[in-house]
């Protein structure tokens, strides 16, 4: 009798150990599904609040007007601007709602423009890319951006010299090539605004999908 009593509740023991093991497995889906529907949309739910600040930013936009590279004479021509140092001219800014963006990035293999939002923040990267450091006239901008399919999570399809595209809040376009595509560990932030012995004129970046690296692109500008 004791014999068939330990065998009954080790058989007990063995289902209820497996209803235990059902249940914990069935949570575990349930909250994977749940973190995937999660993203599918807040990346849907991104690209449409960036696309809605995109149409309203090129409807802002002033039309750009080269400036004339011929040099003036007469009482116009200054003889010691010649050996003046020039200034650096400040980023614009164009007010869309409340938030202040620097301009708009151009992907053309991607299809994909975005508006670029002046300062980072984590609530400002569910909208949009965001200037993450540097600046477009000191040629060492840097923008960050989530890995949403609507923002930067396609940016391995890009190759060395494909081109990229920011319009500044003045409306003036600025062409970039790309230089590389790296993956930089998420721990090596200095890295991610100068290397050891080089810079580089634009750079973007997003996380991969585990959130342990940096894709990265560095691009120069191109000649026009």
């Amino acid at each position: 009798m004791r014999k068939a009593g330990r065998e009954k509740h080790a058989v007990n023991g063995s289902h209820a150990a497996m209803i235990c093991c059902f249940t914990l497995g069935t949570v575990l889906l349930l909250s994977a599904l749940f973190l995937v529907l999660y993203n599918l949309h807040a990346d849907r739910k991104g690209g449409e609040e960036a696309g809605s600040i995109l149409a309203e930013m090129k409807q802002e936009l002033p039309d750009y007007v080269p400036e004339s590279t011929e040099q003036p004479t007469g009482e116009a021509y200054d003889l010691y601007a010649e050996y003046e140092e020039p200034t650096i001219p400040e980023t614009e800014t164009l007010l869309i709602g409340d938030k202040a963006y620097i301009g708009y990035l151009s992907i053309p293999l991607l299809g994909i423009e975005l508006p670029v939002a002046a300062d980072w923040s984590y609530p400002a990267l569910k909208t949009s890319p965001c200037r993450y450091s540097g600046g477009l006239y000191t040629d060492d901008l840097v923008i960050a951006a989530h890995n949403y399919a609507t923002h930067f999570g396609r940016l391995r399809e890009l190759h060395t010299d494909d081109e990229l595209i920011f319009t500044d809040a003045a409306g003036k376009p600025h062409v970039y090539r790309v230089t590389s595509i790296e993956e930089i560990p998420g721990t090596a932030a200095p890295v991610m605004q100068s290397g050891a012995a080089e810079s580089w004129d634009l750079t973007l970046f997003t996380c991969t999908l585990s959130g342990q690296s940096r894709v990265t692109i560095r691009a120069e500008r191109a000649e026009q």
